[in-house]
């Protein structure tokens, strides 16, 4: 077993620097039929606007090629209830989230789909032919209605008592008196299992019964996040891209939603970058994209084509301001593109 994981984390803590931010983003939206011969993926929501632009950059630098050379296409995480991924593919419900871009991956072959965007780590349930293969640095902190009734700051064991029902108001954590009103992101998201994890103290949290899930993560327009009791988990890099990155969207924007602080560490700095003490916490991770170790191993063309693409020397990692530019950090030395199974 590989585990580079913990190493990833502490070390991009030394590496955050303040970089400006693009306002061009590649048009967010699904692939038109792509060729079976394709990098094709699906998952992740909190790392698909980042590789919408890869994606859109790397086939770009291929303009006139031969249909046999791979292009890189992503699908989004909503739409269409089933998708076609490429020609020949078989039709699969659409992924939503990391966990379900990985079973996507798992359940078929690379005739179907290529790679899963995935914004946490190897967990009980992956196999041994998941290969995270390493790209950025994120962080995850919770967020909550402008001027509601949350306070600006709370600790890992008042986020834990929240999650669990065993915090019910505000008033008891600092804020304004009212009933606090915790959700998370849908079932499969990346976001959703890392942020259990992280209050847990690396045990996941069990959410209790006041716990409402399904609002999409990493968007504050959904009805239910404005009010000024809720509490929702947000991904700093996301935070960061919309708000300060002109990579928003009418439905996919922090609407009234606020980041705050956890055990007084703020998760963004003034120079709008994720702040290298958070990063360094528990709060911090690493995102990745998932590929099949046996094909990533083997050698022969495919998988020089995804080593072109994902790997240490490949499209990703050898343009950071890009990765920098959707509010990651980039990974220190030759962090980017290392690997790492269950």
């Amino acid at each position: 077993m590989r585990n580079t994981a913990a190493k990833l984390v502490a070390a991009v803590a030394v590496t955050a620097a303040a970089v400006a931010l693009a306002a061009v983003p590649a048009q967010a939206a699904d692939p038109v039929a792509p060729n079976a011969v394709d990098i094709v993926g699906t998952g992740s929501d909190t790392t698909a606007p980042f590789i919408a632009q890869i994606s859109a950059d790397y086939n770009a630098s291929i303009v006139g090629a031969p249909a046999s050379t791979p292009r890189l296409y992503s699908w989004e995480p909503l739409g269409s209830a089933n998708i076609t991924p490429k020609a020949g593919a078989a039709t699969i419900a659409r992924p939503n989230g990391s966990s379900a871009g990985i079973t996507a991956l798992n359940n078929n072959t690379v005739t179907t789909v290529d790679f899963a965007r995935s914004s946490r780590g190897p967990q009980t349930g992956d196999t041994a032919d998941d290969l995270f293969v390493a790209f950025a640095k994120d962080a995850v902190t919770w967020s909550a209605k402008n001027a509601g009734h949350a306070p600006a700051n709370l600790t890992t064991a008042q986020l834990k008592g929240i999650y669990e029902c065993t915090i019910t108001n505000w008033s008891t954590v600092g804020g304004t008196a009212g009933t606090i009103k915790p959700f998370l992101p849908q079932n499969g998201s990346g976001t959703r299992s890392f942020f259990l994890k992280a209050i847990g103290g690396a045990t996941p949290v069990t959410p209790g019964a006041c716990v409402t899930s399904g609002p999409q993560e990493n968007t504050g327009t959904t009805a239910v996040l404005d009010d000024v009791d809720s509490i929702f988990p947000y991904s700093v890099a996301a935070y960061i891209s919309q708000v300060w990155g002109g990579h928003s969207t009418p439905t996919d924007n922090p609407g009234n939603l606020t980041l705050r602080n956890v055990n007084s560490v703020a998760p963004v700095n003034a120079s709008h970058t994720i702040n290298a003490p958070f990063a360094a916490s528990a709060y911090g991770r690493v995102v990745y994209n998932v590929v099949r170790t046996s094909a990533w191993n083997t050698a022969g063309t495919y998988s020089t084509n995804l080593k072109a693409v994902f790997g240490p020397s490949g499209w990703i990692c050898t343009h950071p301001t890009t990765i920098t530019n959707y509010g990651f950090l980039a990974l220190p030395g030759a962090a980017c593109g290392t690997t790492t199974t269950i």
